[in-house]
This record gives structure tokens, sequence and C-alpha cells, in this order.
């Protein structure tokens, strides 16, 4: 069901059909595994530059931790790469957004952002991952990481790992189950 849900929402964001993000998760899982077995990813839509980008992006939004591997070892990065090469009213958003962070990340340290020190992303990304904190100067690095951020989640939590790392285990019956608890349905109002 969380499977399902996730392929609705990114289905929504990007207007594509189930079908195409079923193909867009099975590019990820070949991705995944030609990582696991050291082979090669290959990528449609992004530069060799971006690529080395994005790969570098999404673990820092989503990192591996004790419970699951990052973003990356998910194939986030190709479902990505397959989400922009099938839709192209987000190539433009995402594109662009690498650009402008490597042209920030040039402009304060002389370097791209892969090139950039652990501290020196931290910098940039905490300038743009909270919009409401954020200075009107960073308007396009927050509209560019918000929807990078929401594709990189889309990624993983439809991936197999992703749905492991939520422990989910599907549709089943809890017989211990005696409804919503009643502070919940106290602070609600119900």
């Amino acid at each position: 069901m969380l499977e399902v849900m996730a392929i609705a929402s990114l289905a929504t964001a990007c207007e594509a059909s189930p079908a195409v993000v079923e193909k867009a998760k099975r590019a990820a899982r070949d991705a995944s595994a030609a990582r696991a077995n050291g082979g090669t990813v290959t990528h449609k839509f992004f530069t060799p530059h971006e690529w080395d980008t994005v790969e570098v992006l999404v673990d820092l939004v989503i990192p591996r931790d004790e419970r699951s591997g990052s973003a990356t070892d998910a194939g986030v990065p190709a479902f990505m790469d397959f989400i922009l090469d099938e839709y192209k009213n987000n190539r433009v958003p995402i594109r662009g957004g690498l650009a402008w962070l490597d042209r920030e990340c040039t402009d304060r340290f002389g370097t791209t952002f892969v090139d950039c020190s652990v501290a020196q992303r931290t910098a940039v990304l905490d300038d743009i991952a909270w919009p409401k904190r954020a200075k009107p100067e960073h308007s396009q690095g927050v509209a560019f990481f918000n929807r990078f951020r929401d594709l990189t989640a889309s990624g993983f939590w439809s991936s197999k790992m992703g749905v492991e790392d939520l422990q989910y285990i599907g549709n089943v019956v809890n017989p211990d189950w005696k409804g919503c608890p009643p502070e919940a349905l106290k602070k609600l109002g119900v």
C-alpha cells in the first residue's frame, strides 16, 4: 500500500502513468544491481557531471544509516534519470537547479558542488533546505531543492530498500487494534 501511495504521488507530480513509474523503478533496480556487482550505470538524461552531482546530493538527502543503504544504493539516480528522460516538464527545473548549485558553490568556494568539502556542501544546503528561513536571493535554489528532495524521496520510498527501511509489512490484519487512541481523538477534536 505504501509503495502504491509513493507511486501515486510521483505519478501526480511528474504526470507519469503507473506503468512509466514501474519502468523507472525497474531502471533503479537494474542500476542498484549493476553498482552492487561493480558494473557501470548508464544514464540517458544527465550529463556525466550532473550524474556525479546527483549521486552526491541524493545521498545527502537520504544517507546510509544503520537500517538501510543510501538513496544511491537504492538506485535513486537511475530512477530520476528515467523520469527526467521521459517527462520534459521536470527537465529544466532539475538541470537548472544543478547548474544553480554549481554556480553558488563556485561563487562561494571557487569549486563545483561535487568538489566542495562536506562543510561547504552543508553550508549551501542549509541555506536552501528550509524555505521559510531562506533568504530571497536563494529562492531559485529553494525551488530546485524542494523538487529534487521530493523526487529523491519518491525514488527511495518506492524502492524495495525504502519499503524495507519503513518496515512496512503490508495490509495485514491486526487483531489487537482497538481503533484510534482516545488521546489522538481528543487532540483532533473528534
